[in-house]
């Protein structure tokens, strides 16, 4: 395995990263796919054995499961210090007031849940789930600053929002001497290019590292398009996918899809690990989170980074690409109307 930097941090990280999401007793989440303990302690250690050290999860993966398992398996199979452990706070995790958010109350609260859960005395990387438009920013901010110089958080991350709110927050931090965010957790594959636009050249310039949820579009790149929903998972969050990936881009996607198994054919490699072997190419990913059901998943995800892709290959793989509108920092109605509402004009699909 060869490390490299988190962002422009001094932490060394595998290029790969495991996305926890995938692991968390059925009961408490989610029935149909994720992974209960008995079936996701073997996958922990073999990503461990593969040298793998990067292990994402958040507070509301299968209701606090996916940290509890996580937790105790690195607690069993790895030396706490040599591993990666990030986590991620925001979205509800009990009903009534203050059960959800980036108030002080709840940054301060979550912690120290995730604390307990995850079984360690610190978490490497604590992320904002997407933005909270009912809190101000410097309250959120200053919070988290807080985590940093307390020794429960060692750096900060941020994920998918507007690049401007992004921007702001940066700069906030700056002008304040808080800790700064190191990464964006972003939505970004071969099917979902739009933070090409903003937020990408933001993490440029600023310097942050990107890590990239759902590499392989909800497995769509990872096999034939008449095959795009052959999986538990996407048989039973199609809904959802399809506000990612709009069947109105169909005929893009599916071109990209056919590329994409062009490649693989090429190289005698898999779709997954030519779809990866892709994010590499592109500036500020540090590593995409890859929810690894299986022993296979991992071992194609290690493979892709021997995966070399021609200047051809790579032009090829992007030039079906066609523009769409991608809302991803908005994550339900009532954070679009706090939007319009701070910023009239603004028209939201």
């Amino acid at each position: 395995m060869r490390y490299i930097k988190l962002g422009t941090t001094g932490m060394d990280v595998s290029p790969i990263a495991i996305g926890a999401m995938t692991y968390g007793e059925p009961d408490r989440g989610h029935p149909v796919w994720s992974k209960g303990e008995a079936d996701a302690r073997p996958l922990v250690k073999h990503a461990l054995d593969a040298g793998i050290n990067f292990f994402d999860t958040a507070n509301m993966y299968s209701n606090g499961s996916s940290e509890e398992i996580l937790g105790r398996a690195l607690k069993d199979f790895a030396d706490r210090d040599a591993v990666v452990i990030a986590t991620k706070l925001r979205h509800p995790m009990r009903v009534g007031p203050n059960g959800r958010g980036l108030s002080r109350k709840a940054v301060m609260t979550e912690v120290d849940h995730s604390l307990r859960r995850l079984g360690t005395d610190y978490i490497d990387l604590y992320q904002i789930h997407r933005n909270d438009h009912g809190t101000p920013w410097e309250e959120t901010l200053e919070a988290l600053s807080d985590l940093v110089k307390a020794g429960k958080v060692r750096y900060l991350g941020a994920s998918s929002m507007h690049a401007w709110e992004f921007a702001k927050a940066l700069h906030l931090q700056k002008q304040n001497g808080w800790a700064r965010f190191v990464t964006m957790q972003d939505h970004y594959n071969l099917l979902a290019r739009e933070e090409e636009r903003e937020m990408i050249p933001l993490c440029l310039d600023e310097g942050v590292g990107t890590v990239v949820w759902s590499p392989l579009a909800r497995g769509r790149l990872a096999r034939a398009w008449d095959d795009a929903r052959s999986t538990a998972r996407s048989q039973s969050d199609g809904a959802y996918a399809d506000t990612l990936y709009s069947p109105e881009q169909e005929a893009s996607n599916r071109a990209i899809v056919d590329a994409v198994g062009q490649v693989a054919d090429a190289h005698r490699a898999s779709r997954a690990q030519v779809a990866l072997a892709w994010l590499r190419h592109q500036p500020v990913v540090t590593a995409p989170l890859v929810g690894a059901g299986s022993v296979r998943q991992i071992d194609e995800a290690v493979a892709s980074l021997d995966l070399e892709l021609t200047g051809d290959e790579v032009r090829a793989l992007q030039a079906p690409y066609t523009p769409r509108h991608d809302w991803q920092g908005v994550s339900d109605e009532a954070e679009m109307e706090a939007i319009r509402e701070r910023v009239p004009g603004m028209a939201l699909a």
